[in-house]
């Protein structure tokens, strides 16, 4: 089991939050998808390490873009 936090800018409402958790919701291995909208903070648990360049695309599809 693997969980890493990211940080996502631009979501300002509950209809930011469900696309992002869909998308990343939609990589192979992850098991969870807890998004808080007050700070930005994505928490991803998988069962394997998840390469963050398959997170910053989702996040990307999902149209929103993860802090560096």
């Amino acid at each position: 089991m693997a969980t890493t936090t990211y940080t996502v800018k631009g979501m300002t409402c509950g209809h930011c939050v469900s696309a992002v958790r869909k998308e990343i919701g939609a990589i192979e291995g992850v098991t969870a998808v807890d998004v808080d909208l007050a700070s930005g903070a994505v928490r991803v648990d998988s069962t394997d390490p998840v390469a963050e360049a398959d997170i910053v695309a989702a996040v990307d599809e999902a149209g929103y873009e993860v802090a560096r």
